[in-house]
């Protein structure tokens, strides 16, 4: 259904629960629930963020722009604290969004503070194009497998491409192709969040997750 962040679990959330029963254990624990980049174009649970303790109103990984300040919006309205996130997967990018915690130096302490909402946000910086393109490399080149098994048993008659493309964009990321691409598939992100965060466009485009649909809507005026 989309990404919760937790803090302060004792012991491992199961996967394959609904947001409803995630929620739930980590409640259980005593642990702090946030909904991270609730409005991004994949994975951010949306109006159902207003479930969570915390709201991440700003991403440094939503270069859009548009879903930031929705989540900013949605999160005010909804009297819930905020706080910013850097999203790292990459060395470059840690620490580039930093919140504090008006708190005792102990875990339940930071963990109460947190949210009682006293928190604030001290650095909310984006990420810049050349880290979203690092980004990406990480994230393909560590999912090849995965996405290839994926490719083989959905759709077998293009796992030969889908294979071809990882292993040439994986082997010479700089290629003046796979550039040009990382930088019209931005460009379409930025369309389709529009879209559907601001001019209203249903948002389930997002939870389908079909990229020929969302191609298509990005194009279309």
């Amino acid at each position: 259904q989309g990404h919760v962040l937790a803090y302060g679990l004792t012991s491992e959330v199961k996967s394959g629960m609904t947001l409803e029963e995630t929620l739930d254990e980590i409640k259980r624990q005593d642990a702090v629930s946030c909904a991270a980049h609730p409005f991004a174009v994949t994975n951010g649970i949306r109006e159902m963020a207003s479930l969570c303790d915390l709201i991440e109103s700003f991403n440094s990984n939503n270069i859009d722009h548009f879903s930031n300040i929705v989540a900013e919006s949605f999160a005010k309205h909804k009297n819930k604290p905020s706080i910013a996130g850097s999203d790292s997967h990459i060395a470059q990018t840690i620490g580039r969004c930093i919140n504090s915690v008006e708190s005792e130096k102990d875990l339940d302490n930071i963990l109460q503070s947190m949210r009682q909402g006293k928190l604030k946000i001290i650095k909310a910086n984006y990420t810049s194009k050349e880290e979203v393109y690092k980004h990406a490399y990480y994230i393909l080149s560590s999912s090849k497998e995965l996405i290839l098994g994926y490719t083989l048993k959905h759709h077998p008659n293009a796992h030969w491409a889908a294979k071809w493309a990882l292993d040439s964009y994986t082997m010479n990321p700089e290629r003046r192709f796979w550039r040009a691409l990382g930088a019209f598939t931005l460009y379409l992100t930025k369309r389709a969040s529009k879209k559907v965060n601001v001019n209203g466009h249903n948002p389930q485009v997002f939870e389908k997750r079909s990229w020929r649909t969302l191609i298509y809507m990005s194009l279309v005026p």
